[in-house]
């Protein structure tokens, strides 16, 4: 097996486009953010004193495994490979019914649904963007046999 899983072609050759910077970035920040729930939540659950410790730990462990996907995605993305835009994609998804959820609470969380949802949406469009998508040297139905139809 290779250590190169995608190697550089005319279409991948060159700079990375800022659009696939930024995406990764926006990816990287959703990881960092689910980290910093998951450790503030495993703390809550073991050091404080909340109303069910056991439901707080596994919250805070899942959010801290949940982390992984958005954080493996942005480091794919700024690596080039093309595996990558798969779980952004998904994780960009994943992220807009917890923002409509957010922005359904009457409290504090209003702001931080409509950050959710910017965030998401703009990932998405950034990662659905051509010059994204010819970056990471994914190819069209009908293109993926070497331009043969």
């Amino acid at each position: 097996m290779s250590s190169e899983q995608n190697p550089a072609t005319p279409e991948t050759a060159g700079p990375r486009p800022r659009r696939l910077t930024y995406a990764a970035a926006l990816a990287a920040l959703e990881g960092l953010a689910l980290v910093v729930g998951g450790v503030w939540m495993l703390v809550e659950g073991l050091a404080g004193d909340p109303d069910d410790r056991q439901s707080a730990v596994t919250g805070g462990v899942t959010l801290i495994v949940l982390a992984l996907l958005p954080l493996l995605a942005a480091r794919g993305l700024l690596a080039r490979r093309s595996w990558s835009r798969g779980p952004a994609v998904i994780t960009q998804i994943m992220a807009l019914p917890v923002a409509y959820n957010l922005l359904q609470a009457d409290s504090v969380a209003i702001p931080a649904g409509i950050a959710l949802a910017v965030v998401a949406v703009a990932a998405l469009i950034l990662l659905i963007n051509p010059a994204t998508t010819q970056a990471l040297g994914i190819r069209g139905p009908g293109r993926a046999q070497d331009g043969k139809q």
